[in-house]
């Protein structure tokens, strides 16, 4: 009688251990798909984070530079705007033009910071407007940096805006806008007030 009492205590200890095994295990599991899930959404957000980041870059726009531009020199003209990165940080270089002066300023992206860069004076036979009107831009209701962008990227048909100019040729003021896909350089020109498109090299 006794070594049945045993026999049966053993079995019955053995299931107890079996069940609180099974039980642990499922609970690790859980922890482990819980941690696998705060995982994903992390990487999620961190991707999201990243493709929006191009688009957000630049928080002064073409047409804050030239409104700060004006207010260094509201007798000058602007002759040409240009758009790139240099040690990282992208800057707009603005040139204008006065009836005796021309001017030079840089303006960070993303601070609306203003350097004067430079300061030159015109030579004898493009002093008294006459530089200011052959070279002078029409700034007036032109396309964003984005929409120059956007127009660009869809006519390059892939790739991403990395470099922007505002110049003009034979009366037209225009955005060339340097598209890159990869070791690919597409140069996109287009109207700068209506997006149509005048050239394309690649």
């Amino acid at each position: 009688m006794k070594k049945s009492t045993v026999i049966v205590m053993t079995g019955l200890t053995v299931a107890l251990l079996a069940g609180c095994n099974q039980v642990t295990k499922k609970e690790t599991t859980g922890v482990k798909s819980s941690s696998q899930a705060s995982s994903s959404i992390v990487e999620s957000s961190v991707s999201r984070s990243s493709s929006s980041t191009q688009s957000e870059e630049f928080k002064v726009e073409v047409a804050k530079a030239i409104e700060l531009f004006e207010k260094e020199y509201p007798k000058a003209a602007i002759t040409s705007i240009d758009l790139d990165s240099s040690l990282g940080d992208y800057y707009y270089e603005v040139q204008g033009v006065d009836d005796t002066t021309e001017y030079e300023v840089r303006i960070q992206a993303t601070t609306g910071e203003v350097k004067k860069a430079r300061e030159e004076r015109l030579d004898a036979d493009e002093q008294n407007g006459v530089k200011k009107k052959e070279d002078a831009l029409d700034t007036k209701d032109i396309l964003s940096i984005k929409e120059a962008s956007a127009i660009a990227e869809k006519d390059a048909g892939a790739g991403t805006a990395k470099e922007w100019s505002l110049d003009k040729e034979v009366g037209v003021t225009y955005w060339d806008v340097k598209v890159l896909d990869g070791h690919k350089e597409y140069e996109i020109k287009m109207n700068a007030k209506n997006g149509e498109i005048l050239e394309r090299e690649n």
